[in-house]
């Protein structure tokens, strides 16, 4: 799926702004079929939850209703119109006037809506959306949704972040020519000093038109050419794109008929690859070790909303602790992080919103004895048919991204559980079919280990999260550097693959301190940490370190959370704490290193430096 542009045969008009915002009790029935009444605007994008005082917005579960009034430009007379969506949480029914237009399950991909007949160049048309927040085991992330005796909903999920809904990212009114190229897809390759560019371009219209297209570089200069929907192109003296040295050529793709640019397409495209071998994890055919953090779309007041201020400042935070990459747990983000990384030449773990595939977690919280997570009257049947949905849009969204260099197809599924493999084999499959460039990886639960994981063997990469010191051996932080090392090299042992940790860290009250071993500490977030980094550090086969998480967020209500997930190394208004410090001396002192083994890692620092 092509991201939105404006070229010189197409236009684009931004939605963004203020809407007619109600809930669905507060309209009558049908309320796309006249202007909403209500006193109440929100702006897009945002979730809606934390904008209002009143608590049954917050509280609300199911359909939320957004309205305004569009008006199409009258310039765009004889051409295709497009509404595009850049993500609706969870689930959008669209209406343009009294059409549907759309339908869409999916929090966190994009959609489009061909508005073309139904509305006029010049002409204004009501856009109406209804968004249900609703979580079952037909969405992904999964959830249950229960009648309360007074006749209230009450939303149950099996994931530890708050369940922020509404119209998060941007809203586009686009146009295109009605032949018009409608996917591009390429494959990068390196041949000794030159790149090489597998394309495949997928055009759609009525009218038949020839494929033309041209290489740019960074300077805008022509370094290769080509005609024809598949092929591939050579360039000289290539200049790779490579992590914190970002370097992007221009795939210009025109649609000729008669000589005559129909229309064009500009696609920035970085030349890379991607390799496991061994238990290395290569980048353009040199070892690569993460450094990073897990993130979440979560600020104040706009709760998931994509807000580019943010956006800027956090990859100034993440240059500052000397980060080259994150994860983006625990879904697709915004397609703009993704340029922003692609420009800066920040490496991506792209993961699906596959999190909460695990009933044993619940009832670790809960003291509920768990059923099966993968029985069929849980996730075992027709779950997995969303998953693969939700696989397909991502790998579908996000497949020309240099900066993404694997797939996470989940985040802490019950993997140990009779039936994991059942579910994912086929998943990991479809993933390979879809895009076989990148190596793919599973982010593993506490409760698998490497004596009962069942899928580990399906996989490129391991990924690992664990909170020894925390949730287990709370403030023994020496038996907790023991138990896993010795984890992780039984992991090393039984799957011979490259390991890192996706998730470590502790929970951390800002301005808390102790001489001692205090949880909640800075002082042991950072002793925390370095204990985990001092094993990394004897385990040649480590690749990576993701800590937990980038900055604190919001959770729902739990008598484990105060005012959200304090795991953070900066605050949820990025703050940092004194871990931050401690994460940029060690981050900083392996930048431009071989992690070949300890000899050639810097010492894990130990507490707050001075």
């Amino acid at each position: 799926m092509l991201s939105i542009r404006t070229t010189p045969t197409r236009d684009v008009v931004s939605l963004d702004g203020l809407w007619r915002f109600a809930l669905d009790s507060a309209v009558g029935a049908e309320p796309w079929l006249s202007r909403i009444v209500t006193s109440l605007e929100a702006p897009v994008p945002a979730s809606y939850n934390d904008l209002f005082v009143d608590p049954a917005i917050r509280d609300h579960v199911g359909v939320v209703w957004y309205q305004r009034e569009v008006r199409v430009p009258r310039g765009w007379a004889g051409e295709r119109i497009v509404l595009r969506f850049g993500s609706v949480t969870h689930a959008a029914t669209v209406y343009a006037n009294d059409v549907l237009v759309a339908e869409h399950v999916g929090g966190y991909t994009p959609f489009d809506a061909d508005l073309t007949g139904i509305v006029a160049p010049g002409e204004e048309f009501r856009l109406t959306v209804a968004v249900d927040n609703r979580l079952t085991h037909l969405t992904i992330p999964p959830g249950t949704v229960d009648t309360l005796p007074d006749g209230r909903l009450k939303q149950t999920y099996h994931h530890d972040f708050y369940n922020y809904a509404g119209i998060a990212r941007s809203v586009k009114l686009y146009s295109t020519p009605q032949a018009y190229v409608a996917d591009i897809t390429v494959v990068t390759g390196i041949d000794g000093s030159a790149g090489v560019v597998d394309y495949r371009i997928e055009t759609a219209g009525a009218e038949a038109a020839d494929v033309r297209l041209r290489v740019l570089d960074e300077s805008g200069a022509t370094v290769a050419t080509a005609e024809g929907a598949e092929g591939s192109v050579r360039i000289d003296d290539v200049h790779l794109w490579m992590p914190g040295a970002a370097y992007l050529y221009d795939l210009l793709v025109e649609l000729v008929r008669n000589g005559e640019p129909v229309d064009s397409y500009i696609l920035p495209f970085g030349v890379r690859t991607v390799e496991v071998r061994g238990t290395d994890f290569l980048i353009n055919g040199e070892p690569f070790y993460f450094t990073g953090f897990g993130k979440h779309e979560d600020t104040p007041v706009r709760g998931k909303g994509h807000d580019d201020a943010y956006l800027v400042h956090d990859f100034q935070l993440l240059e500052w602790t000397g980060a080259n990459s994150f994860r983006t747990s625990h879904y697709p983000y915004a397609e703009e992080v993704l340029d922003f990384a692609d420009r800066h030449g920040i490496v991506v773990i792209g993961e699906t919103a596959a999190v909460g595939l695990n009933l044993g977690v619940q009832g670790g919280l809960t003291g509920i004895p768990p059923t099966p997570t993968f029985a069929p009257e849980n996730f075992g049947g027709e779950t997995r048919n969303v998953h693969a949905q939700h696989l397909r849009e991502l790998l579908a969204r996000d497949k020309n991204h240099p900066s993404v260099v694997m797939w996470s197809i989940a985040n802490e599924p019950a993997s140990n559980e009779d039936g994991s493999r059942e579910y994912f084999e086929p998943l990991v499959d479809l993933a390979r079919e879809l895009d076989p460039t990148r190596p793919l990886t599973y982010a593993a639960v506490m409760f698998a280990t490497p004596a009962n994981d069942k899928i580990g063997d399906l996989f490129d990469v391991l990924s690992i999260n664990r909170y020894y010191g925390w949730y287990v051996f709370t403030g023994d932080l020496a038996t907790a550097e023991s138990v896993l090392e010795q984890e992780l090299r039984g992991w090393v042992q039984r799957f011979g693959k490259p390991i890192m940790m996706s998730e470590y860290g502790a929970d951390t009250q800002p301005g808390l301190h102790s001489v001692w071993d205090m949880p909640w500490t800075e002082e042991y977030q950072s002793d925390l940490l370095a204990a985990y980094h001092r094993v990394f550090d004897r385990i040649p086969e480590f690749v990576g370190e993701h800590i937990w998480n980038f900055a604190d967020f919001m959770t729902g209500p739990g008598i484990h959370r105060v005012d959200g997930n304090k795991k953070g190394v900066f605050t949820r208004d990025r703050k940092p704490k004194g871990a931050a410090f401690s994460v940029r001396n060690r981050w900083r002192g392996l930048e431009g290193k071989k992690p070949d083994g300890p000899a050639e890692r810097p010492a894990a620092s130990e507490g707050n430096p001075s």
